[in-house]
């Protein structure tokens, strides 16, 4: 299999990654064979899935541009992914130029693009960690030269807690994280659910089952465990709801019935 010059040495390009999936998803260019089959595997039993992670992506912009408008205007984005069009840092710059937007990622592929992509923007940067280790995140050389984490931060988890099984204690990771921010500081988060999926939990599962096989499991959680997420912030209106009922921009009927899978909302710290 030949290696694109894009791709950073060291990385195995034979093992499928849920990051380039994604990208892939989304129509982007930076995934491989092994990427472009898995995906196509978990659509062949959820076929709306690319208007999930759309659904998922208009929901990041308008959660970031109600940030920003509350005078939150540094983000925290982790697991980030790989950086495609209307990102976090564009939404966030966009709407305010000193907007400050730190991405985090432990895809190498994520990571190596992120840095060509925010090349010469002196407010946005990325670092290589984990979200099941929040102290390298908070301790990042990265976080220490973008944040200033005494005043209010966006905290970003979107997409990304549904990887973190229960074995790797999500719950406390996120609550670290929260314990470290300011008053002030928003969560925003979406998730994965069987619910508002329109299939049986059944049909869904053969989806549930690819990710399983890629050694990336995929953890469907239900709303009141979703909402556990939120402990210690307030969740704002309309509350944990399908992602295109959230503040809408249009008019949320017209979207794609796939766009109500799982869920999304903000919180905010006291």
């Amino acid at each position: 299999m030949e290696r694109p010059a894009w791709a950073p040495q060291g990385i195995d390009i034979s093992v499928p990654s849920v990051s380039r999936i994604y990208d892939y998803y989304l129509g982007g260019s930076h995934n491989f064979e092994v990427d472009r089959e898995a995906a196509r595997e978990a659509m062949r039993f959820m076929p709306g899935l690319p208007k999930i992670m759309q659904a998922n992506r208009a929901f990041m912009r308008r959660a970031v541009r109600f940030a920003v408008s509350e005078g939150v205007t540094q983000f925290l984005d982790i697991g980030s992914g790989i950086p495609t069009f209307g990102n976090v840092h564009e939404v966030a710059q966009a709407a305010s130029p000193e907007a400050r937007v730190l991405y985090v990622d432990h895809d190498s592929v994520a990571v190596a693009h992120s840095r060509a992509v925010l090349e010469g923007n002196e407010l946005a940067g990325i670092a290589a960690a984990d979200l099941r280790k929040p102290h390298d995140i908070l301790n990042a050389l990265e976080t220490s030269q973008l944040l200033d984490l005494s005043k209010p931060v966006a905290l970003l988890l979107v997409a990304v807690l549904h990887f973190v099984e229960d074995q790797d204690h999500p719950y406390r990771a996120v609550a670290e994280l929260r314990d470290a921010l300011a008053p002030g500081s928003l969560l925003v988060l979406t998730h994965a659910s069987y619910e508002g999926i329109p299939l049986s939990e059944e049909e869904a599962g053969g989806t549930v089952g690819v990710y399983r096989d890629i050694k990336s499991p995929l953890v469907m959680r239900s709303r009141e465990e979703i909402t556990g997420f939120f402990d210690g912030y307030t969740v704002l209106e309309p509350g944990l709801v399908s992602m295109p009922l959230w503040r809408p921009e249009s008019e949320a009927d017209q979207e794609d019935p796939y766009a109500f899978s799982g869920f999304a909302g903000v919180g905010r710290k006291a």
